[in-house]
C-alpha cells in the first residue's frame, strides 16, 4: 500500500488541479461521478432488461441489476488504469478503492428511487414509466452520489486514487 500512497502522493504535486487531498472542485467530482454512473447505468440496465425480458420477479432482476452496476463499473477503471500501464492484481486493488463506495451509494439511491415509483417494478421495456423510472433514479443518485465523491476525493480516498492513472 506504501507505493499507491506515495505515487498518489507525488501525483498531487503535479499540475492536476483539484486532485491533491483537500482540493477537490465540484468539476472533479462531478467527473467521477459521472465515470461512476456510467458503468452503474450500463450495468443496471442490462440487468433490468434482461430481468424483465425474463419475466423474473423483482427481487433477482434487482440484485442482478446491482450485481452488474458493479461488474461495469470496475470494469471501466480496470480498463483505464491497465491500459495505463498497471498490472492487473494492483489494478483490481484500485478499482475496488476508486469505486466500491461510489458505486454503492449510487446504487442504494437509485434503486431506493425505483421501488418508490409507484409501479415502476412492475413496469415492462416498452412502457414509458420503466424508461421514465430509470432515467430519475440515474438523476437523483447522480445529485446524492456527487458530494460523497467530492468528500472521498478531498482526502485522498476514492476516485483519487485513480487520477495518478489520467493521462
Amino acid at each position: 500500500m506504501e507505493h499507491g500512497t506515495s505515487a498518489r502522493d507525488s501525483h498531487a504535486h503535479h499540475s492536476h488541479e483539484g486532485h491533491a487531498p483537500g482540493a477537490t472542485t465540484w468539476g472533479t467530482a462531478t467527473k467521477a461521478t459521472l465515470h461512476c454512473l456510467t458503468g452503474c447505468a450500463i450495468g443496471e440496465i442490462l440487468g433490468m432488461v434482461i430481468g424483465t425480458a425474463l419475466a423474473w420477479h423483482n427481487v433477482p432482476t434487482m440484485i442482478l441489476a446491482i450485481v452488474l452496476a458493479f461488474i461495469f463499473g470496475y470494469s471501466l477503471t480496470l480498463y483505464a488504469v491497465t491500459k495505463a500501464g498497471l498490472p492487473l492484481r494492483a489494478a483490481i486493488g484500485v478499482a475496488l478503492a476508486a469505486d466500491t463506495v461510489s458505486i454503492a451509494v449510487m446504487e442504494l439511491v437509485d434503486n431506493g428511487v425505483i421501488l418508490l415509483v409507484p409501479g415502476a417494478m412492475d413496469a415492462h421495456l416498452a412502457d414509458a414509466l420503466f424508461w421514465w423510472a430509470l432515467a430519475l433514479a440515474f438523476v437523483i443518485a447522480f445529485l446524492a452520489t456527487t458530494p460523497v465523491n467530492k468528500w472521498m476525493i478531498g482526502r485522498g480516498k476514492g476516485h483519487a486514487v485513480v487520477h495518478q492513472y489520467h493521462h
